[in-house]
């Protein structure tokens, strides 16, 4: 059996209704579209979002539309600050920064910025860095090193 092979059981789905068939089969004449109208003409109707001439929600309400790229890579952000915690010449690990507390998961992605200064040689490893983190890191005598996945 094949997946262009498979189909409903009998009677599982009500019959597609076929309206404009003559009085007899009861929905004849006007074929369920009443009287007349916008409604009741071929290709007649409204666009989709169309309220009657009113503002449409879409509008009214424009934070609501927008786009979220599927692939977005989310980084858990970490100051330059924040690093004081460790001793001088320690090895800084996504795993060293779920135990001091600054990060919740060794899994999560780890970026480095610049906010503050940084007074001991550290040797960071993260996911990424941003300019003023890497000299900030390199002046006091560290290394930045990127964790490439």
């Amino acid at each position: 059996m094949k997946l262009h092979e498979l189909s409903s059981p009998q009677g599982s789905r009500p019959a597609k209704r076929r309206v404009g068939r003559g009085t007899a089969a009861r929905r004849g004449k006007t074929a369920g579209r009443g009287t007349k109208g916008q409604n009741a003409r071929t290709g007649g109707g409204v666009r989709p979002y169309f309220e009657g001439g009113q503002l449409p929600l879409i509008r009214r309400l424009p934070f609501i539309g927008g786009f979220t790229p599927l692939n977005r890579i989310e980084y858990t952000i970490v100051n330059i600050d924040s690093l004081d915690r460790f001793e001088p010449g320690s090895e800084v690990t996504p795993e060293s920064l779920v135990q001091v507390g600054l990060v919740k998961s060794s899994s999560a992605r780890i970026k480095i910025l610049g906010r503050g200064e940084l007074d001991r040689p550290l040797t960071v490893k993260a996911h990424k860095f941003s300019a003023g983190a890497r000299e900030k890191i390199a002046a006091a005598g560290g290394s930045a090193i990127d964790l490439t996945e």
